[in-house]
């Protein structure tokens, strides 16, 4: 299934949690952005989709398709 995240990874060093894509740093959450993540992390949410939005990348894909759709004309 392509629509799926994957390929994401989180470490937390003290405050912070850094998140990389594929072995590349993708983002860094501090503060209250990263307190946020690990309680939705606790809270067993998807840890791939939390990441995924957390740097941006959960809708590439679809603007391509969404645009030629005849209802969004």
């Amino acid at each position: 299934m392509s629509g799926v995240p994957s390929g994401f990874r989180f470490d937390i060093r003290r405050t912070e949690v850094v998140v990389s894509h594929h072995g590349r740093h993708a983002v860094t959450l501090r503060g209250a952005a990263a307190s946020r993540f690990l309680s939705a992390v606790d809270a067993g949410e998807d840890q791939q989709e939390l990441m995924a939005r957390a740097t941006g990348q959960y809708r590439r894909g679809n603007e391509r398709a969404a645009r030629i759709d005849p209802r969004n004309s």
